[in-house]
């Protein structure tokens, strides 16, 4: 797997306008890479896990209450690609995949650009899945309104979470790769005005599509346009973020415990047993005697 020399993802978090608005930002690029790599994704699919992910990074940041909060996005709209799930976490570790790897439309017609809301399609919806102060997995859920992705989290976030918020979300793919990708998620914190709010607004209308400003610029130029005349203030220092699986070899081995002997047996006279992660794609062969092992383990723990 090569990743063309991308430099890390990182995020970038500020506030503007007296602390009356939160920014936190992503550069995505090489995660998004690596995601196209890893799973051998079409240019549409790309374009669509690809939000998906900085998307979970940000609600990551802006929804969990601990370093290492995780939230979990799943997005099933009907439309080619199946569905597409991404797992973010507030420290910028990334995982996620689609169903239909391979699916892909042609470009728009009315401005040449990819079909991410024709391959994800309309009919269904957006969750987001996060642990509670006390631990407890809560869901929320939104119908998708435009299966663009980013319009349908600001949705989640102003319905379900009742955050008022501003999203926005781009890749952009060159020559074969994911040259840019990125996102940008602005939110309203208590005592922010109307005149704030209004300013906000304009900003973001003048700076158009993310894609667009991200080709031509950085993620710190795309943050210091959307704040134009708020203040922004960044955090002295950027965030690393990559894509990193939470699965390991032994998980994997742990899975066939699952199977009956009989089936491990026959897995073992098979010469093994391969096992592939789907968030990731890694592959994992399983060794006859890796196999036999698990079956010694389970009687030294009966004994």
């Amino acid at each position: 797997m090569t990743l063309h020399a991308h430099p890390e993802s990182f995020l970038l978090r500020g506030t503007a306008a007296g602390g009356t608005l939160r920014f936190v930002g992503i550069d995505a690029t090489r995660i998004v890479e690596e995601a196209r790599l890893r799973h051998g994704l079409s240019k549409t699919a790309t374009a669509a896990l690809g939000r998906a992910l900085a998307a979970s990074a940000l609600l990551a940041v802006v929804l969990g209450k601990k370093v290492d909060s995780r939230v979990n996005l799943r997005i099933e709209g009907g439309g080619p690609v199946g569905w597409i799930i991404a797992e973010g976490s507030a420290d910028g570790l990334v995982r996620g995949y689609v169903r239909q790897p391979d699916a892909d439309l042609p470009l728009r017609e009315t401005d040449g650009k990819l079909d991410v809301r024709g391959i994800v399609g309309l009919d269904g919806e957006l969750a987001v899945t996060r642990l509670l102060d006390n631990g407890e997995p809560y869901t929320g859920s939104v119908q998708l309104v435009s299966g663009e992705i980013a319009e349908d989290v600001s949705t989640y976030l102003g319905v379900s979470e009742q955050i008022p918020n501003a999203v926005l979300l781009g890749v952009y793919e060159e020559g074969g790769r994911v040259h840019r990708a990125g996102g940008l998620i602005v939110q309203a914190m208590p005592g922010v005005t109307d005149a704030t709010l209004a300013r906000l607004e304009a900003n973001i209308r003048v700076l158009g599509q993310i894609t667009d400003h991200l080709r031509r610029g950085s993620l710190l130029e795309t943050m210091q346009a959307a704040a134009a005349g708020l203040d922004l203030v960044l955090a002295p220092e950027a965030q690393p973020a990559r894509f990193q699986c939470r699965c390991s070899r032994q998980k994997a081995m742990d899975s066939l415990r699952f199977f009956t002997g009989a089936e491990r047996q026959e897995m073992m006279d098979e010469g093994g047993q391969e096992i592939i992660c789907h968030w990731c794609g890694e592959h994992y062969q399983i060794t006859p005697a890796e196999i036999a092992g698990l079956d010694a383990q389970r009687e030294r723990a009966q004994a």
